[in-house]
């Protein structure tokens, strides 16, 4: 499993780069949200690759969805969303992400997260979690990474740099915070998990493509992501009274960090403008 998909996640990589580094123009979907050829080319590579490797194993994928093509999912099936912050993407910054994972039974058991412009690569599964440079385009010596304990003097907390609400801001206060840092796509689970920050508050619009591959591996790094009840966030969300299939309620990615102020408000159902990085 994580020889294929870090092969998947790096040959959707190599199809991305070239059109990062050349500029690339965004289409708008139906939704609201930007999409580009990068995105499309690498969601291609992705579900050719699952396909063959992982056959009778349906996959739900970002942009197939966008375009109508749902596949009924019952215990296992994989999520992938083949760019990840594609706003940073188009502004030219290195923050976004190829993400795959396999859910089973509404839990990420695995997942990779590949940052193609940084050169870095996440992988977790109930084996536990690591990374890994790349070296002549292959994945250099994985390192196991763990979360750490939140420090005395108060927590780093990371925060989307393009999708900050107020109702965010208002989470944050809650907390004794030393750092507070803005970092794009599903990169914010991952410097969670490497220990490089102690808590992820999402009080605003995701899918579950958007963090599927980055909870398996802030799982598998000891770390854990809950909704605003205390609940381990689920996956394979259909038929949702309040919101679309695969929607995800308000969440908190967190090393350890208990939950203040869980009465907060539930979201409400939002447009998809809200919805990444």
């Amino acid at each position: 499993m994580k020889d294929r998909l870090t092969a998947l996640a790096l040959d959707a990589g190599a199809a991305i780069m070239p059109h990062f580094r050349q500029g690339t123009e965004a289409a708008t979907k139906a939704d609201g949200s930007p999409v580009t050829v990068a995105d499309q080319a690498a969601e291609t590579i992705i579900l050719a690759g699952l396909a063959a490797s992982f056959p009778g194993v349906p996959v739900v994928a970002e942009e197939a969805v966008a375009a109508g093509h749902v596949p009924q999912t019952d215990g296992r099936f994989f999520l992938v969303d083949p760019l990840d912050g594609t706003r940073e993407f188009i502004s030219g910054r290195g923050d976004f992400t190829v993400n795959i994972a396999l859910i089973e039974d509404g839990v990420p058991v695995a997942g990779i997260v590949y940052a193609p412009a940084r050169d870095v690569l996440y992988y977790g599964d109930r084996h536990g979690a690591a990374s890994a440079g790349l070296h002549d385009g292959k994945a250099g010596p994985w390192a196991p990474i763990h979360v750490r304990p939140v420090p005395e003097a108060g927590a780093t907390v990371i925060a989307s740099r393009s999708h900050r609400t107020p109702e965010t801001d208002a989470f944050i206060g809650r907390y004794q915070v030393s750092e507070l840092v803005s970092v794009g796509s599903s990169l914010k689970f991952c410097e969670v998990a490497c220990g490089r920050a102690d808590l992820y508050p999402r009080l605003g619009r995701t899918m579950e493509w958007d963090t599927a591959a980055a909870d398996a591996v802030l799982r598998a790094a000891g770390g854990c992501v809950l909704t605003l009840d205390g609940a381990p966030l689920r996956y394979g969300k259909r038929n949702q009274a309040s919101d679309v299939d695969f929607a995800n309620p308000w969440f908190v990615a967190t090393a350890g960090l208990p939950i203040l102020g869980a009465d907060a408000p539930a979201p409400s159902p939002r447009s998809h403008e809200d919805r990444t990085a």
